[in-house]
């Protein structure tokens, strides 16, 4: 009788979390739909300024739980095979960012966990995923083959990205749409 106890209290948890974020959602619309002057501030942050939505998840996360209810009953533990950080040999100053010389078609770390918002081509850098960090911080990675992440992927440090397309990594960070140097993020 104690499981099935447990079993109720379990989801009774995460009911409450569910009718929550539901009033806490439409809450927030009817605020917005009826002061026009934080609908607009409301819109300005979101679409034009850059929001990190990680930031949100992360915060509601620490105070609430997941945003999915019951996620965690059918999560299963998966642990990353491929857990490794940042090794070169050489760095020199490339464009907005460094170039890392690396070992050929080398498999590139995530170096912070954060969301891919960019996966193409730039010029000069090449095939490019760029990563927003959980702390707002931007990160590119060029000169990519084999990409093994995906447009609006959460990606945690320390797995894996892609590889290189030969002994180069171009990285370049990005803060408040300026580039910052990189020394103390490599």
């Amino acid at each position: 009788m104690k499981k099935d106890q447990k079993n109720t209290n379990k989801y009774y948890k995460y009911s409450i979390k569910f009718l929550f974020t539901i009033i806490l959602t439409l809450l927030t619309l009817i605020i917005l739909k009826s002061n026009v002057s934080l609908k607009s501030k409301f819109y300005k942050k979101v679409f034009e300024e850059s929001i990190t939505f990680i930031t949100i998840n992360d915060m509601y996360e620490k105070y609430f739980g997941s945003p999915i209810p019951f996620s965690d009953i059918f999560k299963n533990e998966v642990k990353a095979v491929f857990n490794e950080k940042l090794k070169f040999y050489k760095q020199s100053i490339y464009k907005d960012g460094v170039s890392l010389l690396v070992d050929n078609n080398y498999l590139v770390p995530i170096l912070e966990s954060g969301m891919v918002i960019y996966v193409g081509n730039k010029d000069d850098y090449g095939k490019t995923v760029i990563v927003k960090q959980i702390d707002g911080l931007e990160t590119w990675y060029g000169n990519l083959s084999n990409i093994s992440v995906n447009l609006y992927d959460y990606v945690e440090k320390g797995n894996l990205l892609g590889e290189t397309k030969n002994d180069k990594l171009y990285l370049a960070f990005k803060k408040n749409d300026k580039f910052i140097t990189y020394e103390e993020h490599i």
